[in-house]
């Protein structure tokens, strides 16, 4: 039953997105395109409560209960960029907006940017860290919690390796082409 919410919630992500933005640039109706995007948290709020009320049932805590957790971290984390980054490009596209800036190539200025990004990958795996334990608490010694606990070391995994990955950036910048901007590594 979770495995089946999350699929949903992740569909009906997209379709809000979709229809939001077709709202927005299509119908040519601002405020609905946005009153309909901001119902996405929306969502994860169903999946938190339906979480909630299969583990207060008495469901034995598994695999799915910590995929619910990590689904809402990740979108809490990364949902707000995904959704600036499609709008960026549909107003481009439909609406006659700007190009969408390009990321950096080069230099710190391309660190910087990696640092951004991973900055939105940690806050999402705490996010997951913390409703993980928040159903481990929630769940106390009722339950076997291996696979919560399981969830948070992958999300544990996932902050070392977004780190690792900007750190990378920073000690070794990647350098321009010779004679052209950022050259120089900044």
């Amino acid at each position: 039953m979770i495995v089946t919410l999350i699929v949903l919630c992740e569909i009906a992500f997209w379709v809000l997105l979709a229809v939001g933005l077709a709202l927005r640039y299509l119908a040519k109706k601002p405020r609905l395109g946005a009153a309909v995007l901001l119902c996405e948290p929306l969502l994860e709020v169903v999946l938190l409560a339906v979480t909630a009320i299969d583990l207060r049932n008495g469901a034995e805590p598994d695999w799915t209960h910590g995929l619910a957790a990590v689904y809402i971290g990740f979108t809490v984390g990364l949902g707000h960029a995904t959704i600036k980054w499609v709008d960026a490009r549909v107003a481009h596209r439909f609406d006659g907006g700007p190009p969408p800036v390009k990321p950096p190539k080069y230099g710190m200025a391309r660190a910087a940017h990696e640092w951004r990004v991973a900055g939105r990958w940690v806050f999402a795996a705490v996010t997951a860290l913390i409703l993980l334990q928040g159903a481990i608490r929630y769940v106390g010694g009722v339950g076997d919690i291996g696979s919560l606990r399981s969830w948070q070391q992958t999300m544990l995994f996932v902050i070392g390796i977004n780190v690792i990955i900007a750190g990378s950036y920073t000690v070794f910048p990647k350098r321009g082409p010779s004679g052209s901007p950022g050259a120089s590594g900044d």
